[in-house]
């Protein structure tokens, strides 16, 4: 699992036999939240996310069901996933943690016929992190702003008249 992303609600779809991507819901648990400290959206995905957990519910048409006008559309149902992390279980559902490398299987496309582009996860940094900075390195980055003094309890106090 070395330097792979787990999986939270967001994460970017994509089927090879679709034409567009969509994104995550997590609907079997709402305890466990990764990278996101106010715990309201980046819910932890894991192998029981299965049935229909997509947004948008398609990937666009789907090449597997051709027509005699293209193709009929794609209806995103996951039936199993695999690649997941078997170290690492949440309960409940009882489910693996998820990774960025683990493939879904459709009933249609088949077998790991769904592929992560993207886990979800954006850096939310804090205060600590800008507390903690390389001085030497920000001022190399920025010379305008020094790290160790940045915090604004209030961003829009300036505009306040006295």
């Amino acid at each position: 699992m070395a330097l792979k992303e787990k999986l939270v609600q967001g994460a970017i779809c994509q089927c090879k036999f679709g034409s567009l991507t969509d994104k995550l819901k997590v609907l079997t648990q709402t305890k466990y939240y990764l990278n996101d400290h106010e715990g309201k959206s980046k819910l932890a995905a894991t192998h029981k996310d299965i049935g229909a957990t997509f947004e948008n519910g398609t990937f666009g048409p789907c090449q597997m069901q051709p027509t005699t006008f293209g193709y009929k559309p794609c209806q995103s149902v996951i039936t199993a996933w695999s690649g997941y992390y078997e170290k690492e279980m949440y309960t409940p559902p009882g489910g693996y943690i998820l990774l960025e490398d683990s493939k879904a299987t459709c009933p249609i496309g088949g077998t790991d016929c769904i592929s992560v582009i993207m886990s979800g996860q954006i850096a939310e940094p804090s205060q600590k992190n800008f507390e903690s900075a390389d001085s030497e390195l920000q001022a190399h980055i920025n010379p305008v702003l020094e790290m160790k003094e940045y915090y604004l309890s209030d961003p829009y106090e300036f505009l306040n008249v006295e």
